[in-house]
């Protein structure tokens, strides 16, 4: 978090900080609880000027609007700049659910820019269907990009003339998994990864692309929207065969970048339309990956270095 904060030019520190447990085995009374004495404690240490929280794995809008309503409690006035990711009605930012996603789209656009391709004419293949791969998978579609596999916890699904992502997500809203999906072939989570397409965007686990199967990736093009989804040994191998990586600390920044955009609105009580949250964000997005190709081009070294 410290690199990707310095990388995209925010004022932010990049620290981390949580409580280690299983969310989905607490009533929603319980985490509530929970999260409310766990601001209580943190208060004196966080706050608008200080050190501001944001949503992670496990954690939600709903979980942030506990977080702001227990310290502004405890401050006497409602402070909406002391968290992010928080409810629209409440402070939060437009397009802050759908950043990380749409962060990695920018970014491949970026990179497939380099390989003389576009993303209408290319394909994709996107590991994972939560808050990341979902939301890349619906920009990457809105975009004309063919999306050819998806997967998540219950499995992967593939259709060689694209899948309408339109309909799976409407699908996954009612069913919650991406399961059964019809109008998609099921194959497994490791074949997704060794597809032939134009980008493969890991959006989910770490170290997925490891030294055992990245010789078999065929993918032009790696995004990582998952954070360290490719391993040291990999990583090698892939540059080896001029596979082109953008590292999670570019491809998967736009969630912070939204997070210091939301901070910026709540204090200074200006708030943004959604298509200035997303020209603002693409502005950071290809600002960066400049930079860093800047860098690598002339020293003949990848992005991650």
């Amino acid at each position: 978090m410290t690199f990707k904060n310095s990388l995209l030019n925010l004022p932010l520190g990049g620290a981390k900080g949580g409580v280690q447990v299983d969310p989905n085995k607490l009533s929603k009374g319980e985490l509530e609880s929970l999260t409310r004495r766990f601001t209580s404690e943190l208060s004196p240490f966080i706050g608008p000027d200080k050190d501001i929280p944001a949503p992670d794995v496990g954690t939600d809008s709903q979980t942030m609007a506990w977080m702001l309503d227990t310290f502004s409690l405890e401050s006497g006035f409602s402070q909406t700049g002391v968290v992010t990711g928080k409810p629209i009605e409440i402070g939060g930012s437009l397009g802050r659910e759908a950043a990380t996603g749409l962060g990695v789209i920018y970014a491949t656009e970026k990179a497939l820019e380099k390989i003389g391709k576009r993303l209408s004419d290319s394909t994709l293949a996107i590991q994972g269907f939560g808050k990341v791969g979902m939301y890349a998978a619906i920009e990457g579609y809105a975009k004309g990009a063919r999306v050819l596999a998806v997967s998540d916890v219950s499995g992967a699904l593939y259709n060689e003339r694209g899948i309408n992502i339109a309909e799976l997500s409407r699908y996954v809203k009612e069913k919650k998994i991406i399961k059964d999906f019809p109008d998609a072939t099921p194959i497994t989570n490791e074949e997704l990864l060794l597809l032939p397409v134009d980008v493969l965007a890991p959006c989910a686990l770490e170290g997925v692309i490891h030294k055992g199967n990245a010789k078999e990736v065929k993918a032009k093009v790696i995004v990582e929207g998952a954070n360290g989804p490719t391993t040291r040994d990999a990583d090698a191998i892939l540059d080896a065969n001029g596979i082109l990586v953008v590292p999670d600390i570019l491809a998967n920044g736009g969630g912070v970048v939204v997070s210091y955009f939301e901070w910026v609105q709540d204090i200074s009580w200006l708030f943004w339309t959604e298509d200035e949250v997303r020209n603002k964000l693409r502005e950071v997005i290809y600002k960066s990956f400049d930079k860093v190709w800047a860098v690598a081009e002339p020293q003949k070294v990848n992005l991650r270095t």
